[in-house]
């Protein structure tokens, strides 16, 4: 990991670039993880990868690395997670933080492109879904539905 050089600079910059596309769907929607929150989880999960892979070496396993931040992202994503009125709110936010993790992780181990591609399927599914249930009344039930259709 040298910080002079373009191998350093491409994951680092593409992982922002991703955490930005994602979390500027989340922060126009309103939602607890907004670009900021969305860019440090994608960095910080490539950032976690790259030292893994930078010290391994015989004997080691740079995998490890990846099934903790795994396990370990679940805690941040349940800190979104809510109930009100008997119905959770927040499931989609903890998941899409899982993603970010995801994505974050692919970048660390050099998937620059796929990267990018999963991003813009999150935010297309993010977005076009939300289309749907907007059309369709029957997708609007329990969290999913709105105000004015509750009466």
């Amino acid at each position: 990991m040298d910080v002079f050089t373009t191998d350093f600079w491409i994951p680092v910059g593409s992982s922002v670039l991703c955490g930005a596309i994602i979390g500027l769907e989340r922060q126009l929607k309103g939602k607890p993880s907004g670009i900021r929150t969305s860019i440090f989880i994608c960095l910080g999960t490539c950032l976690f990868i790259m030292m893994g892979t930078a010290h391994s070496g015989a004997g080691t396993d740079t995998t490890r690395v990846l099934g903790q931040i795994v396990s370990g992202i679940g805690f941040l994503g349940a800190g979104v997670i809510l109930t009100r009125e008997g119905l959770v709110h927040g499931v989609t936010s903890a998941a899409v933080i899982w993603l970010l993790a995801a994505i974050g992780a692919m970048i660390g181990f050099r998937h620059i492109a796929e990267s990018f591609t999963i991003a813009l399927i999150t935010v297309s599914l993010l977005i076009g879904i939300g289309f749907l249930e907007g059309r369709l009344s029957f997708l609007r039930r329990g969290v999913h539905a709105d105000v004015k259709d509750t009466h």
